[in-house]
């Protein structure tokens, strides 16, 4: 299942941890998806949501 919004597409960043001795490592930085229950077309759907797109209205939570 792929890390990534349903509704903006907000997926994994990617870079690197830098150490104090400025060693460098590979890291990945995953969005925060949530797990929400939305109305699309008068129907409930579960949808994997970014928090972002929920703070901002994006989206219409069903009860």
């Amino acid at each position: 299942m792929a890390k990534r919004c349903d509704i903006c597409g907000k997926g994994p960043r990617s870079g690197n941890r830098i150490s104090h001795a400025h060693n460098k490592s590979r890291m990945r930085q995953l969005p925060n998806l949530q797990k929400v229950h939305i109305l699309e077309n008068g129907h409930r759907v579960t949808r994997r949501v970014c928090t972002r797109c929920i703070k901002s209205g994006k989206i219409q939570k069903s009860a």
